[in-house]
């Protein structure tokens, strides 16, 4: 595979619409983005489906994860897609607009350096705080708190990832926005140096390179 760039590198059987990708982003074969906002370094594994999600940057999506599914009409006589998608089925018969509309605006949030692991859900209107993960096969249906690790069907906290105080200052650093060559200059202290040592030699420092 060739090094990732500022351009995004697509696998085979992608289809994407109405998505804006950022640098070093990859997404995995055969996955769906449909108004998608996908920050820099974040990528999809295979076969992954987003749709109206705001992702923030260094985001890890594990494959055949769903974020962001839609709704059929419940309060409706049926719930079949021949109430909106009309014109599927009739001649000179339209889109249900607001409908759609009202779909686009329930987005979802995903934060920064988060995992989505493999075949988890996340609902419509849910936000995944930063450094949050989300163990393989959950349903999120409410919001996660950032730094917090869920799991299950509904998906509930299992634990912190880091200690309250050590992610206030985790998000204070905000390291995912460094430039390109700061996060290479420091990747052997990314790589080596627990999180909390990490952060008493970067706290004070400039994000410019060493």
């Amino acid at each position: 595979m060739p090094r990732l760039g500022p351009d995004p590198f697509l696998h085979p059987d992608c289809e994407i619409a109405a998505t804006e990708l950022g640098a070093y982003v990859e997404i995995g074969r055969g996955s769906r983005l449909y108004r998608v906002e996908l920050g820099d370094y974040s990528y999809c594994d295979r076969y992954a489906d987003l749709a109206n999600v705001t992702v923030g940057k260094f985001a890890n999506i594990a494959s055949f994860t769903r974020i962001g599914p839609t709704d059929h009409p419940m309060g409706n006589a049926s719930l079949h897609h021949f109430l909106y998608r009309s014109e599927d089925y009739w001649e000179g018969t339209g889109r249900d607009e607001d409908f759609f509309a009202a779909r686009h605006a329930r987005r979802a949030c995903i934060g920064h350096d988060t995992w989505i692991g493999h075949g988890a859900v996340v609902r419509p209107e849910v936000t995944i705080g930063h450094g949050a993960v989300v163990a393989s096969s959950a349903v999120v249906t409410k919001d996660v708190a950032p730094y917090t690790i869920v799991a299950g069907v509904p998906a509930q906290p299992l634990r912190a990832r880091f200690a309250p105080d050590l992610a206030e200052r985790m998000m204070a650093l905000a390291w995912w926005d460094w430039p390109h060559e700061v996060l290479h200059a420091r990747l052997a202290d990314f790589r080596a140096m627990p999180a909390e040592e990490f952060l008493e030699k970067y706290e004070t420092a400039s994000a410019e390179p060493a």
